[in-house]
C-alpha cells in the first residue's frame, strides 16, 4: 500500500501509526481489504521509486531500518507499478520482497521471521477450522 510521500513521512514512522502527510494535510491510512490476508507491505514514494519501509500482520508491525525499493518485475510479477489502492500480491512475489528486505536489514531477521511465522500460524488455524467445519457438516 502507498503511505504517502518518503521525505514528508519516514521520521514520522512509528509501530501503529495510521496517518501519513500529504502535501499540506495529515491524511487517515485507508483500511486493507479483507482479501488480504497475509503480509501487509507499506511502501512510501521518493523520486518517483517506491521503497517498503514496513511490514505489517494483525497487530505485528516491523519498521525496516533501511527501505528497499520495489522492483515491478520481480515484486510485482511482471511490471505493474500500483496506484493509490492496495496492490495484491500472491505469496510467491511476497517471498521474494521478503528475501531482499532480510537481505538489507539482516539485523531484523528475528522481527521478520516472527512476523512471518504469524502468518503461517493464522492460516494453518483458519484451514484447520474450515476441515473441521466441513466434516461435521457431513
Amino acid at each position: 500500500m502507498h503511505q504517502g510521500g518518503y521525505d514528508a513521512n519516514v521520521r514520522q514512522l512509528a509501530p501503529g501509526r495510521r496517518t501519513y502527510v500529504d502535501g499540506s494535510e495529515v491524511r487517515d491510512l485507508p483500511a486493507w481489504p479483507p482479501a488480504i490476508d497475509g503480509i501487509r507491505f507499506g511502501v512510501l514514494e521518493r523520486r518517483g521509486r517506491l521503497l517498503v519501509v514496513r511490514l505489517a500482520f494483525a497487530d505485528q508491525e516491523v519498521l525496516l531500518h533501511r527501505p528497499v525499493g520495489l522492483d515491478p518485475v520481480r515484486h510485482l510479477g511482471g511490471g505493474r507499478r500500483p496506484g493509490p489502492d492496495v496492490a495484491p500480491i500472491g505469496d510467491r512475489l511476497a517471498e521474494y520482497l521478503i528475501d531482499d528486505l532480510l537481505a538489507a536489514n539482516p539485523a531484523q531477521k528475528n522481527a521478520v521471521a516472527l512476523l512471518v511465522n504469524r502468518v503461517n500460524q493464522v492460516r494453518r488455524a483458519s484451514r484447520e477450522a474450515a476441515a473441521r467445519s466441513g466434516s461435521q457438516g457431513e
